[in-house]
C-alpha cells in the first residue's frame, strides 16, 4: 500500500512539474519603459494571446536596469536598445544578452533652444552629448558629418571626446545620462536627443533638429534577449509577432513617421 501511495504520488509530483513548465512556456516576461517601445508591445500582445500566451509588460526605470533583468533570468527579453548598448552592458557586466531583430531606427538630431538652423551654430556653444560611450559615438560621428569637429582616423562607433582632434568651434562639451538629455535641453546651446524623449517637449527631428543623423540599422531599436533563451519558442513567437505588419502600421502611421522608420 505505502508503495502505491509513493507512485500515485511521484506521479503527481511529475503531472504538476510537467504542468507548471508548460504554463511558463506561455508566459512573456518583457521589459521596456516608453513609447514608441510598449505600443509596440501591445500590438504583439494580441497576436500572442491569440496563440495561447499571456505577456506582461514589465516597467523598468532605466536601460540598465532592463538589461540587469534579462541577465537575472527575471525577464525574458526587452525592448528599448541599440545592440551597441546592449554590447557595451554585455562587456561591463559579463553578459550574455543578444540582439533578436531589429524594429525601427530613431531619427536622430540635436536640438538648440534658441537656435534653429546649423548657420545660427557659433563657436564656444555648450553642447550636451550622452556620457555612454556608444550613444556618445553617435552624437560625435554627427557632428563630423557636418563638419563641425574632426575625430581621430576618421571616427569610428567607440569614438568619445578623447579622440577629438579638432575642436574647430571650440565647442565646451557636457557629457550627459541618456534619460537627462531632455533636462539639459535648458542649459545648453544645443543637445543630441532621440525622437522618444525629445517629443515629450514637442521636439521633432524633421522639423526641430539643427543637425540631423543620416539613419542606419546600426543603431536600430531592438528586441534583445538571451543566449540561453534566443531560440526558444516564446522568442521566435515573440519576435514574429514584434515584426508583424500589424507593428509595421503602426511605425508608419502620421505620428510615427516623423521621428523613426522601420528596420524589418
Amino acid at each position: 500500500m505505502f508503495k502505491k501511495i509513493a507512485l500515485i504520488s511521484i506521479a503527481v509530483l511529475l503531472l504538476t512539474a510537467c504542468s507548471s513548465k508548460e504554463s511558463d512556456d506561455k508566459n512573456i516576461r518583457i521589459a521596456s519603459h516608453t513609447e514608441p517601445m510598449t505600443t509596440v508591445i501591445e500590438i504583439a500582445t494580441k497576436e500572442l494571446e491569440e496563440k495561447g500566451y499571456t505577456v506582461e509588460l514589465v516597467s523598468v526605470a532605466d536601460n540598465s536596469a532592463g538589461n540587469t533583468a534579462l541577465q537575472n533570468k527575471e525577464i525574458d527579453a526587452n525592448f528599448f536598445q541599440h545592440v551597441p548598448f546592449m554590447e557595451a552592458f554585455n562587456k561591463a557586466h559579463s553578459a550574455n544578452l543578444v540582439g533578436v531583430t531589429p524594429i525601427y531606427d530613431a531619427i536622430i538630431a540635436f536640438y538648440g533652444k534658441d537656435i534653429k538652423s546649423e548657420g545660427e551654430i557659433t563657436e564656444g556653444m555648450k553642447v550636451a552629448i550622452p556620457n555612454d560611450v556608444d550613444n556618445q559615438a553617435r552624437a560625435l560621428l554627427i557632428l563630423q558629418d557636418y563638419d563641425l569637429i574632426e575625430l581621430a582616423d576618421g571616427g569610428s562607433y567607440s569614438s568619445t571626446i578623447s579622440d577629438i582632434t579638432d575642436n574647430r568651434m571650440n565647442f565646451e562639451f557636457y557629457e550627459v545620462d541618456l534619460l537627462t538629455l531632455t533636462q539639459a535641453y535648458e542649459d545648453v546651446d544645443f543637445v543630441f536627443n532621440y525622437p522618444t524623449y525629445a517629443g515629450k517637449i514637442g521636439l521633432f527631428p524633421n522639423v526641430d533638429g539643427i543637425l540631423i543623423e543620416n539613419s542606419t540599422n546600426h543603431y536600430a531599436i531592438s528586441l534583445v534577449a538571451r543566449e540561453d533563451n534566443k531560440d526558444s519558442q516564446k522568442i521566435k513567437d515573440l519576435q514574429e509577432a514584434m515584426t508583424s505588419d500589424a507593428v509595421r502600421e503602426f511605425l508608419l502611421n502620421d505620428e510615427n513617421a516623423r521621428t523613426l522608420v522601420p528596420s524589418f
